[in-house]
Formats: structure tokens, C-alpha cells, sequence
């Protein structure tokens, strides 16, 4: 992503899929993903592994909701570099049959091909997704 166009259209495009997401709109959250996406998670989320295609997504994210009571996975900060998105996220969950809230910080990496989403590495920690992309810390 080269200019200030196709950057804002990669922000924007995965703010409605965060919104897709919120809503519990599977098939919305990953429409505009590329068919070949390879998707990871880290192996300490729930459900964490490498998923692959539009479909191996949509089954995912599915499953990662199917616990909720209750929460949303709202975006924080978006930080744009060469064909990396950097997404800062604030999740807060209450889980099924339970009161109690769960809150996690944490950061989704997103490589851009021609326009969509081609890879998406989930980091636990903010500080690994700026490095795993080779962005400066702001």
C-alpha cells in the first residue's frame, strides 16, 4: 500500500469487518478477505492455530464467539506500514454462564495483496506485532 488512498481503503475495510464481526455477521466479517487467506492465532487463544481460506475463517471465528454471553473486539488504533496493517484491539467477553468480564489487549497484523487482506497473525502482546511487522514503536 503505496497511497494515502489505499491505505485508508485497508482501514476501512477492516473496520466494517470488526463491525461484522461485533454484530455476529460471520459471513459479512470475512467477505472482503482474500479466498486464499492464511489465517494464525496463537496457540494459547482459545481455538488458536492456523486456519486457511474464507471458509477455515468463518469456522473460527464462529467457534471464537460461540462462548460469549456477551462482549465485542473494538479496534483501538490503526498503524499503517508498507503492506502491513497493525490493529490495536481491546476485547471485553463475558463468557456463557458466567458474570464475570474478561478483558485482553492485544494486536492483529494484516498483509495486504492488491487490495485484500492475504495473511493475519493474531500477537498476545502489541510490542511482538510491531516487531513481526518491522514497524518503530510509537
Amino acid at each position: 500500500m503505496e497511497t494515502a488512498e489505499q491505505k485508508a481503503s485497508a482501514v476501512d475495510l477492516l473496520k466494517r469487518a470488526y463491525d461484522a464481526f461485533n454484530r455476529g455477521d460471520i459471513a459479512d466479517a470475512v467477505k472482503d478477505l482474500d479466498p486464499n487467506i492464511l489465517w494464525i492465532e496463537p496457540a494459547s487463544f482459545p481455538g488458536g492455530g492456523t486456519y486457511r481460506g474464507k471458509e477455515g475463517v468463518a469456522r473460527y471465528l464462529s467457534q471464537s464467539r460461540a462462548g460469549w454471553a456477551e462482549g465485542r473486539s473494538e479496534p483501538e488504533r490503526f498503524i499503517t506500514a508498507g503492506n502491513h496493517v497493525v490493529v490495536f484491539v481491546h476485547a471485553r467477553i463475558r463468557p456463557q454462564g458466567s458474570s464475570d468480564w474478561q478483558e485482553v489487549r492485544l494486536a492483529d497484523v494484516y498483509t495486504f495483496d492488491r487490495g485484500k487482506p492475504v495473511e493475519m497473525r493474531a500477537f498476545a502482546d502489541r510490542k511482538d506485532a510491531l516487531n513481526w511487522a518491522s514497524i518503530k514503536q510509537p
